[in-house]
């Protein structure tokens, strides 16, 4: 379960370092093992409240968890991460806890020393069994995973409907790094894809980052893309919008096909090309090829075109 940090510690996200470690001083008085004598609740309550403060503490481990929120932060950082570098035996002594018998006053990974204590050496002071004392071991969590990075890179209807090869270069910790993607088959501007472990490497030790891919489309005019459906312009003349008739469509993937215009079609018309738009990275049925009906209207007409509009109206038309 994640821990708020703050709300542990009875304080704000705008305190300042002294306010954190005079809400930690009280809290620490009030709940120290020394003072509890063995109650498990309370002991469990000392043992959040250090790690509040080991991490509110550190102007680092605070802005990754303010950065990051309290649920993934808890993710991406193991107890020993939080605990790296929080000698919580110097910091009761200042408190006024010395050492010796059942004391706190030194914690660390390596084990109890002679005195009952624990060799002040960092790490998860909370991480073995302390016998008498009552602090189990802590839930293990992954080591903290590396920057996630994202690219957003261009890609033409082709190579959108037909998929391709690109070498990109990507910036990691501060290098440039050239990485060859597989584009699928349907990277439209809705998907992305994961490579797993290309990105940033983690500061911790942990497994890298994931590079994700997204398509930024570049199509030609008169062409756009929705979802996996591509929707073209073509013109025709007033004449086959009122008589029907058919008309020849170049396709996106270079096919010719013959588009039957009904007659009496309205301008801005959609009609509809079945499975000839763009593939679904998944598999199935591949989108749909609209064409949008553009009507031709004459800026300018001839004498006899006149004569024939005019006999037309007569006609009522």
């Amino acid at each position: 379960m994640a821990e708020d940090y703050y709300k542990i510690l009875g304080i704000t996200k705008t305190a300042s370092p002294g306010e954190i470690k005079k809400a930690y001083r009280k809290l620490a008085i009030k709940y120290h093992p020394d003072k509890t004598k063995g109650d498990k609740a309370l002991e469990d309550k000392f043992k959040k409240i250090s790690e509040a403060y080991a991490v509110l503490s550190d102007s680092e481990k605070k802005n990754q968890y303010d950065t990051y929120g309290s649920a993934d932060f808890q993710q991406r950082f193991s107890q020993e991460d939080i605990f790296r570098n929080f000698d919580i035996g110097d910091i009761l002594k200042d408190f006024g806890f010395g050492g010796g018998g059942g004391g706190f006053s030194s914690f660390g990974r390596g084990g109890r020393t002679r005195g009952g204590g624990f060799s002040s050496m960092g790490g998860n002071p909370f991480s073995q069994n302390m016998g008498g004392a009552g602090f189990g071991g802590s839930r293990q969590q992954p080591q903290a995973k590396g920057k996630d990075l994202e690219y957003e890179i261009p890609l033409t209807l082709d190579e959108i409907i037909n998929g391709t090869k690109k070498t990109i270069s990507i910036n990691q910790a501060g290098s440039a790094t050239a990485i060859e993607v597989k584009i699928p088959k349907g990277l439209t501007k809705d998907k992305k894809i994961r490579l797993a472990g290309k990105g940033e490497a983690s500061p911790y030790g942990g497994p890298a980052g994931n590079l994700y891919i997204r398509s930024n489309p570049i199509v030609a005019q008169g062409i756009s893309i929705e979802g996996n459906d591509i929707l073209i312009s073509q013109n025709i003349k007033l004449s086959k919008a009122l008589l029907g008739g058919k008309i020849e469509v170049a396709t996106p993937t270079g096919k010719t096909i013959n588009l039957n215009i009904p007659a009496g079609t309205r301008h801005k018309s959609k009609l509809r090309i079945a499975n000839h738009g763009i593939p679904h990275m998944k598999g199935g049925k591949d989108g749909d090829l609209f064409v949008i009906i553009h009507i031709d209207m004459p800026k300018k007409l001839t004498d006899d075109q006149k004569d024939l509009i005019h006999q037309l109206e007569k006609t009522g038309l």
